[in-house]
């Protein structure tokens, strides 16, 4: 099976390899993982494009070529770029040692030239073959163009609602695939009811306030999702209990809330 890497947003970092393991994991449980610093190697028969559509925090994410060794790159390696028209080639270095990019890069654009018929592209090239330094180790890795998940609209706000990188990664980190159905008990504007249908996650939403409730549905209807909303309280998850694979909410704040009916 072939590795995949992710080189992730520092931005709640642990939070981030969590969630990407778990995608990962939801395919396939078998995936192997292996992380340093902000970058995850996943070995896994789940494509890494799978799993970067719908990670929240990749930053950068691709297919490992091979370690870095005594050869550059050899022959076999190259192999990706034989029916490509166009490359570039990126330097990462996460280390804490000072390393001419530029240069790298420039001799790894001279040696790919010489075994592949593809030409330089630094604008829109059809792979980007990455040079990665890691403190542990270093390792070539390329990339292909993928569609990250369209983001949902929004037509209606509220201050206090959840924030959509954590939902969507409260989310992946439930388990869910594509097909699987998510219930929010305290649904709110229905950002968890938004982040899953974007995923292809069917989803419920119950809420105890029919103003809270209209907002969901506006923001459903604005993105033509046909998720199913229901006015009641949370008890009304039992009734339910079939109807869905798992749970993502955020929990009210009781006598601190301010809502348009009485918490009570």
């Amino acid at each position: 099976m072939p590795d995949s890497f992710f080189i992730l947003s520092k931005e709640n970092l642990e939070l981030a390899k969590d969630e990407v393991i778990a995608i990962a994991r939801s395919y396939d449980r078998f995936t192997k993982v292996q992380s340093f610093s902000n970058v995850v190697i996943i070995q896994s028969k789940t494509p890494w494009e799978k799993i970067a559509r719908r990670a929240t925090f990749v930053k950068i994410a691709g297919q490992v070529l091979k370690k870095l060794s005594n050869l550059f790159l050899d022959e076999e390696s190259f192999s990706l770029l034989q029916n490509s028209q166009s490359f570039s080639c990126k330097v990462i270095n996460l280390t804490s040692e000072r390393s001419d990019v530029t240069e790298l890069e420039s001799v790894m654009g001279n040696m790919i030239s010489k075994f592949s018929k593809a030409v330089v592209d630094l604008k829109n090239p059809e792979i980007i073959v990455y040079l990665i330094f890691t403190e542990s180790f270093g390792f070539f890795g390329y990339s292909k163009k993928y569609s990250k998940t369209e983001r949902p609209k929004k037509v209606s706000k509220h201050p206090h609602e959840l924030d959509w990188k954590l939902c969507r990664a409260m989310i992946n980190l439930a388990g869910l695939k594509e097909g699987d159905t998510v219930c929010d008990p305290f649904c709110g504007t229905g950002t968890t009811l938004l982040e899953a249908e974007s995923m292809g996650i069917h989803s419920i939403g119950i809420d105890f306030d029919k103003n809270m409730l209209k907002i969901s549905e506006e923001n459903l209807d604005a993105n033509g999702f046909d998720s199913k909303v229901i006015n009641a309280d949370f008890e009304h998850l039992m009734k339910i209990q079939d109807k869905y694979d798992g749970l993502v909410t955020d929990l009210p704040y009781g006598r601190a809330s301010k809502t348009s009916e009485k918490p009570e």
